[in-house]
């Protein structure tokens, strides 16, 4: 009886320090988005007052020393690039995935991971450095200027790369081994049970890696303003010049004072709600798989 009051008493405060730190998490996040809001308020009020969302549809540039606030360009830009990447990355990182776990002999596959693992431990300034250094002036040689749309997807997607290979690796691991073992059973070959089986039974882990992996790419900041030509202009072309928001924030919030300001905030705060909104349907998706197993 002692034992068990005792454990009681443990797991109640587990439970209090647990809510006490999920509470303050949620603090944390509530007091940045206030922030943000805060700070952007004076723009929003005046974009709102001012042709709200026509702006984005007859774009009036970006001229904050006269008052034009135009972020169409640069929130088009930041959607191609990441577009862009996610669409290199993940083919190569599924497939990166897939040999991992079915083709790869266990001590180059453990090598293989710990390259995976460095690969997205490398910081995004090393990789903006390796793209402004050499791949650019490669571009530069095939099509000038070289910094560029095409520039920023390539690095953002060898980027991005290690984690959509890495999630979906332990999403194809956690698939149950009855379905491994009822595909051999039937005499189906290697290849189609990977792609007819076990890829549809992970496609939640998947897909949860690949929001992951586009949340990162729309708030990179570095590695996108050393290679993208940071020029702003709707993005025509994968040879020209772009500038997303998070490098805008970067290159302008400096000096940047009243309404302009403001404005790189509102950036901010847009940036902000687009990950939330990543991060929600990933939960969404993640509720909707459980529901399914337990109908199951």
């Amino acid at each position: 009886m002692m034992f068990k009051a005792s454990s009681s008493r443990a797991d109640r405060r587990l439970n209090a320090l647990l809510l006490l730190l999920t509470s303050g998490t949620a603090l944390l996040l509530a007091l940045i988005m206030l922030f943000l809001l805060n700070e952007s308020w004076p723009f929003l009020i005046s974009w709102w007052r001012n042709g709200g969302w026509h702006d984005f549809y007859q774009p009036q540039g970006w001229y904050p020393l006269e008052g034009r606030f135009g972020m169409s360009p640069m929130i088009l830009s930041s959607l191609a690039v990441t577009v862009g990447a996610i669409t290199l990355a993940l083919p190569l990182g599924l497939g990166s995935a897939i040999f991992l776990q079915f083709y790869a002999i266990s001590p180059f596959a453990q090598s293989f991971r710990l390259l995976l693992n460095l690969l997205a431990g490398i910081p995004s300034v090393v990789f903006g450095l390796w793209g402004l250094t050499r791949l650019v002036p490669l571009i530069t040689s095939w099509q000038p200027p070289g910094a560029s749309l095409l520039a920023a997807i390539l690095v953002l997607s060898l980027m991005i790369l290690p984690t959509i290979a890495l999630t979906s690796a332990s999403a194809l691991a956690s698939v149950s081994k009855d379905l491994v073992t009822g595909s051999m059973a039937l005499g189906l070959r290697r290849k189609t049970w990977i792609i007819n089986v076990l890829i549809p039974a992970a496609k939640v882990g998947i897909s949860r890696g690949v929001l992951l992996a586009t949340a990162r790419a729309l708030g990179e900041t570095m590695a996108v303003m050393m290679v993208a030509g940071n020029v702003v202009q709707n993005p025509i072309g994968l040879f020209e010049p772009v500038r997303v928001l998070t490098a805008n924030i970067a290159l302008e919030m400096a000096y940047a004072m009243g309404d302009h300001r403001a404005s790189l905030f509102a950036s901010g705060l847009l940036l902000t709600l687009l990950v939330w909104l990543l991060s929600w349907t990933a939960h969404r998706m993640s509720n909707s798989s459980k529901g399914a197993n337990l109908n199951g």
